[in-house]
């Protein structure tokens, strides 16, 4: 059986974290049975952890190269575990690893949450007179429970999360193998070397994503909403929705898109949505220095980690999809479900914000593995601070009492809500009013230029020099002779646009930028809320 995990990542806390995993120099069965007990407790709906054998720990991290085990001490360490696995009440099995790093063999337990806790087990698993405990993990240790403790955790019996739980409406036919294999691909599991001649079944049985008895296996939650097409046919309106606000916010025109099919494909799509037709930088230049000054619309880190926290942290349970408004100074994320009771509404402030529990526990382990999220308790810290460093507002984070929504509304940076243009002498002003004459005259162009015309116009207003495929490709056109014909030369002809190569009109490096008059022409249509993306 292989890892279904990079093994390197693992051992740099890259796909895990560092307080879900413990590093054992050698095979130590009371200490590392009480970390199997409190992993398997799962106290926190974390997903468990792992315990790697044959590994010092320096400094939180797995010391290289490792030291390893023998071929005899892992014969004998996989026989005493046979006996010691049915010392743990309810008995719990966890998955054994034998993996080779650094030239030396070592053991990895994969310790999932478990469906039966609680469990306990003895305080010395060797001792003839056996004293049985609960243990939980608190940060990086796992430690003996206490009275409440114990009573919040019995409280816990089969209260497993959501996306963990085995759904009996799905066959193995709803899942899709090359979605399996891409996730093994991405994320470096050796598994992803098998994948080839492996069915699904047998891949979502190494990647603990299966229950149920072995004449009928059924596939987890999480397994559906990352590897089926359609995971809104098992969970109702599991989608974005997208309404994207045009021109004035009192004229309430908007486009509405849906971006489906399994979570992390949904939000590849988005991104790419925004990125193409959202998203811009202005290049500030100073006349005191050379160095320019680089700002976008709104940061991309902040916008990947809002829309990833979305699906993330959502409720699966309730029938309401992610939505995502875009108006002319903000982007607003809502999800439902709110965040964990004790967190307060002061720490968002301060980006210091620890859930008690994670309501989708394995879900954030595969959106790490796939590179879409930071680690637990990091992605707040990560918007504040990248929105701080482009110079943007801070965000605004939103929850109700009953914690049944949550919302993020991202702030426009504000250099782009006032179009400003450059002087001949490099200073970035603000527009100077139009006059009565241009407002006449853009007012009678504007019927002449067509749709995609019109947001090349908007779009080239505040940012660098496109090409043509670029420009072409920004407003959902293909790179073709004949949109150059209808959509961009005409701009040209009327002196809007113009060449940043004008000797060379066939040069593969030319580009297109807005003239003096294609600049005064996008604040017009900025005015009038005639600019689009579209």
């Amino acid at each position: 059986m292989l890892l279904p995990i990079n093994i390197n990542d693992l051992l740099g806390a890259k796909t895990v974290e560092s307080n879900r995993i413990e590093f054992k120099e050698g095979w130590n069965p009371d200490a590392i049975y009480r970390s199997i007990c409190a992993f398997a407790n799962d106290f926190d709906n974390s997903g468990g952890g792992y315990i790697v054998i044959g590994v010092a720990e320096e400094q939180g991290r797995a010391k290289r190269p490792v030291k390893g085990l023998s071929t005899e001490q892992i014969a004998r360490i996989q026989q005493e575990m046979i006996g010691y696995n049915n010392q743990i009440k309810p008995p719990y099995h966890p998955r054994f690893f034998i993996e080779e790093i650094d030239g030396q063999q070592i053991i990895i337990l994969w310790v999932l949450g478990s469906a039966s806790r609680p469990h306990e087990v003895p305080e010395n698993v060797g001792a003839s007179q056996k004293i049985h405990r609960y243990y939980i993990r608190q940060y990086a240790n796992s430690v003996r429970a206490n009275a409440e403790q114990q009573q919040e955790l019995i409280a816990m019996t089969n209260q497993v999360p959501f996306d963990d739980q085995p759904n009996t409406q799905a066959l193995m036919a709803n899942i899709s193998l090359l979605w399996i294999r891409e996730y093994l691909r991405i994320s470096g599991s050796r598994l992803s070397f098998q994948a080839g001649s492996s069915d699904a079944s047998d891949l979502l049985e190494q990647m603990g994503l299966l229950s149920g008895p072995p004449e009928h296996r059924f596939p987890r939650n999480v397994a559906l909403m990352l590897f089926c097409e359609t995971p809104e046919k098992f969970f109702p309106y599991t989608y974005i929705e997208l309404i994207h606000f045009r021109g004035n916010p009192g004229d309430r025109e908007f486009n509405e898109t849906q971006f489906t099919g399994p979570v992390q494909y949904q939000i590849r799509q988005l991104l790419d949505y925004l990125k193409g037709n959202i998203l811009t930088e202005k290049v500030i230049k100073h006349p005191d220095r050379a160095e320019a000054t680089r700002l976008f619309n709104y940061p991309l880190p902040a916008l990947e980690e809002a829309i990833a926290n979305c699906i993330y942290h959502r409720d699966y349970t309730v029938r309401e999809p992610v939505k995502v408004f875009i108006e002319v100074d903000h982007i607003r994320l809502q999800n439902s479900g709110g965040p964990d009771r004790a967190i307060r509404s002061e720490d968002f402030l301060t980006g210091r914000v620890r859930p008690k529990r994670y309501r989708n526990r394995r879900l954030g382990d595969f959106m790490k593995g796939l590179d879409l999220t930071e680690g637990h308790a990091t992605g707040i810290r990560l918007i504040l601070d990248t929105m701080a460093v482009n110079g943007s507002p801070v965000p605004i984070f939103t929850f109700d009492e009953e914690r049944s929504f949550f919302e993020v509304e991202l702030p426009i940076n504000p250099e782009f809500l006032r179009r400003s243009i450059a002087n001949s002498s490099g200073k970035d002003l603000a527009p100077l009013p139009l006059t009565a004459a241009e407002k006449t005259e853009f007012a009678s162009l504007v019927p002449a230029l067509t749709k995609p015309g019109i947001s090349m116009i908007h779009i080239l207003s505040d940012k660098m020099p496109y090409t043509r495929k670029e420009l072409l490709l920004s407003v959902g056109l293909a790179n073709h002779t004949d949109n150059v014909k209808r959509h961009i030369d005409p701009l040209l002809a009327k002196e809007i646009l113009r060449l940043t190569d004008p000797d060379s009109p066939r040069s593969p490096r030319q580009s297109y930028t807005p003239t003096e008059r294609g600049r005064r022409l996008a604040q017009y249509l900025l005015e009038q809320g005639i600019a689009s993306y579209d």
